[in-house]
């Protein structure tokens, strides 16, 4: 690592050992500090004893109630999420984006690839306290209100909890009213990727129209516009 930061602590979840391996040896390379268990269960036990920067959490990890487990494992480990699912399989998706996952990244997948994206979901959650306090300020729309420094998002009287993509998905969107933004234009200014899956978009935006739409199935906020991506459509203004 550089600049004197210690080394960032990663938790990979896989039941394959030549894949967690692969996966080890790409993000020691980059000095990430970086521990394998086989199964969720364990995983938990370790995120609670000494919760990590960022966990790596293989969908198909053998272990009964292993949604639930996962949930579980946001519990005591507050940073980002990265899945790894079976490539064109639905359901994985869908899975990873009900429990909050930050990303996800399809097998098979390039391990460069994967560094690269663990490597750009700790700057951002690393980053977080500077980028506030550079940029911060409250965002308003209805009921929707988004206080930028700390984080924090309400909806009327509710408190409503984003992980780090969806908030800075959903501030991006909103400082860019009326503005239609393609899924690789999101890919790379909000994830800051100049390539990747653009599907990943697309399960973000549909879990944060479930956490912000009166309605997600006709949303209002965060629109379709068809042929290019999404644009923000204020409620007031």
């Amino acid at each position: 690592m550089t600049g004197g930061s210690p080394p960032s602590r990663i938790l990979v979840v896989e039941h394959d050992p030549t894949i967690a391996e692969v996966i080890v040896r790409y993000l020691e390379r980059d000095g990430h500090r970086v521990e394998w268990v086989r199964d969720a269960a364990k995983a938990l036990r370790r995120a609670s004893a000494e919760p990590p920067d960022l966990v790596i959490l293989d969908l198909r990890t053998p272990q009964p109630e292993v949604v639930e487990m996962c949930r579980a494992l946001r519990e005591p480990s507050p940073g980002p999420v990265i899945m790894l699912t079976v490539s064109g399989d639905d359901l994985d998706r869908a899975v990873a984006v009900e429990i909050g996952a930050e990303d996800y990244v399809t097998k098979p997948f390039s391990p460069r690839e994967l560094a690269l994206r663990v490597g750009s979901l700790l700057r951002r959650s690393r980053g977080t306290a500077v980028a506030s306090g550079a940029a911060g300020g409250v965002l308003r729309d209805g009921d929707l209100v988004v206080d930028v420094g700390a984080r924090d998002v309400r909806l009327g009287d509710a408190a409503v909890t984003l992980t780090t993509r969806e908030f800075d998905l959903l501030t991006h969107l909103m400082r860019n009213p009326r503005q239609a933004f393609s899924r690789a234009a999101l890919l790379h200014q909000v994830w800051g990727w100049s390539f990747g899956d653009s599907s990943t978009v697309t399960v973000h935006v549909r879990r944060l129209r479930e956490k912000i739409e009166k309605d997600p199935t006709a949303p209002r906020r965060i629109v379709t516009v068809w042929g290019v991506g999404y644009r923000y459509e204020p409620m007031e203004g």
